[in-house]
C-alpha cells in the first residue's frame, strides 16, 4: 500500500518590492529663489530646520527607514555645506557596514557635446544628465527608481506593505503601473500652488493639470472619497495635488528621458502629464509640507512648538539623522519658556523664550525677549574672554545681546545681534519709540508687534531682508547696537 499524500493548490502572491532593488534620487533643486536669503550661501536641501537638522535629512532619513540604501542626490547651486553635511552624516563605508548601500552626490557638470555644457534645466533634465549612473556596477540590479524633492517635510515608509496609506512602492508593483505618483488631498486656499489630477475608480490617473488658477482650478475638482476619505473630509478637500513624489520603472524612467520625451525638462510640468495614462495616483493622508517658501519655511517649524505638533522628529522607531556633533547640554539660568524648542549646546540667560526654536550653540543673553522666531543658531562657539573682548571694543559677538526684543523673525546662523535692539517689523516712528522708552517693556514690545507690518523689504547692507511680513537676518549679519527694525 502507498500513502496519498494530499497537496494543496498552489498561491501565488504578488510580487513584494525588494529595497535592495530600489533607488532614490533627491532632487537637490535650483536657485532657491523663493528661499531666498536662506539659499544665498548654501543648497536648498541644506537650509536648517528644527533647531539641528537639515532639509535634506527628511528624504535621506525616510530612504534608511525603509531599507533604501542606494541614494543619489542631485545638486547644482552653493552645494558646499550640502556635501560636507552628507559626508559627515551619510557615510555608508565601502560595503562593509550597510552592505551594497551608497549615498552618491551628483553635481552639475559640464561633458563633451553640447547639451553637456548646459545647467540643469530642470528636474527632469537632471535626472536625464545622469542616466549613465544606472548603466554603472552598483546600479544593475535597481529595478525602480524612486524620486524625491529635497524641501518637503513629512513621515513616510516607502517600502510599507501593510499600511497602504504611505506605502508608495508596493502600491506601484500591484497595481503593474509604470509610473505611480504620491498625492495628497489638497482643500481651495492652497490648490492653485500645486499640479492637480483627476483618477478614475482603479485609481489610474486621467487628467493632470500643472498649477491651474480660476476656472481651470475648479474643474480640477473631484469626489476625493474615492481616495478613502469621509464625506465630511471629501467636502473640505475637493483636489487631488501632487506631492513630487513619484516611483518609475528604471527602463519607463531612462525610456521617457531619452526617447518619448527628450525635450521636455521638468517632472511635475511636463514629464508626468504627458504621459498620464501610464501611471497611478497613490493617496498619502498623513503630515506633509512643502518648505519651498519662506513663509511656509517659518510656518512649519514654529509648527513643531505646539501641543501636540502634527508633525515631530522624535520617533523611537523611525528616527531622523543628522550630523553628530558632540555638543554639551544646554545650560539655562533663570530663563522662562514656554513652547519651544531648544537644541543641543546653547547658553540661555534670565531670557524669554516663546513658541520659537533656539538652533544648536545660540547665546541668548539676560532680559532677552524671542517670540515666534526661528534661530538657526551658530556653525562655532565664541569663548567668554573672546566675547568680553569684542564688547570692550564697542563691537558684536555672536548671539543675541542684552535687552533685545526680537518677534516674527528667522535668525540665520552666526548672526550677531548687540543689546537694545528691538526687531518687531513694525511701523514705528522713532519719536514714538522715544515716548515709550527704547529699555521696551514686555508690554509696549507687544504694543510695537501688534502696529502694522512691512510685507516685502531689501536691506542687505543692513543685514536683513523682510519676506511675507517676516524678517529675515542674515547668515553672519551684524546688527547693532540699539538697532530697531
Amino acid at each position: 500500500t502507498f500513502d496519498c499524500q494530499k497537496f494543496e493548490t498552489p498561491k501565488f502572491e504578488a510580487p513584494q518590492a525588494d529595497p535592495k532593488n530600489v533607488a532614490s534620487i533627491i532632487l537637490g533643486g535650483g536657485a532657491g529663489t523663493r528661499l531666498f536669503p536662506l539659499t544665498s550661501q548654501r543648497a536648498k536641501p541644506a537650509v536648517p530646520i528644527g533647531g539641528c537638522y537639515r532639509l535634506i535629512d527628511i528624504p535621506m532619513s525616510n530612504c534608511i527607514n525603509s531599507g533604501i540604501k542606494k541614494i543619489f542626490i542631485l545638486t547644482q547651486f552653493n552645494s558646499f555645506s550640502l556635501n560636507r553635511h552628507l559626508a559627515r552624516t551619510y557615510n555608508f563605508g565601502n560595503g562593509v557596514n550597510f552592505g551594497d548601500g551608497f549615498v552618491e552626490v551628483l553635481a552639475a557638470t559640464q561633458t563633451p557635446g553640447e547639451a553637456g555644457k548646459k545647467w540643469f534645466q530642470g528636474t527632469a533634465d537632471a535626472v536625464r544628465q545622469f542616466v549613465w549612473v544606472f548603466e554603472d556596477a552598483k546600479a544593475k540590479d535597481v529595478e525602480h527608481v524612486l524620486i524625491l524633492s529635497g524641501d518637503h517635510l513629512y513621515r513616510a515608509d516607502y517600502m510599507d506593505f501593510v499600511q497602504a496609506h504611505i506605502s508608495f512602492l508596493q502600491k506601484h508593483i500591484d497595481s503593474n503601473a509604470d509610473i505611480t505618483v504620491s498625492c495628497l488631498p489638497m482643500d481651495d486656499s492652497r490648490a492653485s500652488d500645486y499640479g492637480l489630477m483627476k483618477i478614475d475608480g482603479t485609481g489610474r490617473i486621467v487628467q493632470f493639470a500643472e498649477k491651474p488658477k480660476g476656472p481651470n482650478l475648479k474643474a480640477m475638482q473631484v469626489d476625493t472619497s474615492i481616495l478613502g476619505l469621509s464625506a465630511q473630509d471629501a467636502a473640505r478637500y475637493p483636489y487631488i495635488a501632487s506631492m513630487g513624489v513619484y516611483v518609475f520603472k528604471t527602463s519607463v524612467l531612462l525610456k521617457l528621458l531619452t526617447r518619448s520625451y527628450p525635450s521636455c525638462n521638468d517632472f511635475g510640468s511636463e514629464i508626468i502629464p504627458s504621459a498620464v495614462k501610464e501611471h497611478n495616483a497613490y493617496l498619502f493622508n498623513d503630515y506633509w509640507e512643502d518648505i519651498g517658501t519662506i513663509k511656509s519655511f517659518f510656518d512649519a517649524n514654529l509648527a513643531l512648538t505646539e501641543q501636540p505638533p502634527k508633525f515631530e522628529f522624535y520617533d523611537p522607531k523611525t528616527p531622523f539623522y543628522t550630523s553628530p556633533r558632540f555638543l554639551p547640554p544646554t545650560k539655562v539660568d533663570e530663563c522662562k519658556i514656554v513652547d519651544s524648542i531648544i537644541s543641543h549646546g546653547c547658553f540661555l540667560r534670565e531670557c524669554s523664550v516663546q513658541h520659537s526654536i533656539v538652533g544648536v550653540r545660540s547665546r541668548l543673553e539676560s532680559s532677552v525677549d524671542l517670540q515666534d522666531t526661528m534661530m538657526m543658531g551658530a556653525d562655532y562657539y565664541q569663548t567668554e574672554s573672546e566675547i568680553a573682548s569684542l564688547l570692550a571694543e564697542g563691537k558684536v559677538p555672536i548671539g543675541v545681546g542684552q535687552n533685545t526684543k526680537i518677534k516674527n523673525c528667522i535668525i540665520d546662523k552666526n548672526a550677531k545681534i548687540g543689546k537694545d535692539v528691538i526687531i518687531s517689523n513694525t511701523d514705528v516712528s522713532v519719536t514714538l519709540l522715544a515716548s515709550i522708552n527704547v529699555e521696551c517693556s514686555l508690554d509696549n514690545f507687544n504694543l510695537l508687534s501688534s502696529a502694522q507690518a512691512v510685507e516685502e523689504a531689501e536691506r542687505p547692507e543692513d543685514g536683513f531682508y523682510i519676506r511675507s511680513g517676516i524678517t529675515v537676518i542674515m547668515k553672519n549679519a551684524t546688527i547693532r547696537d540699539g538697532t530697531v527694525i
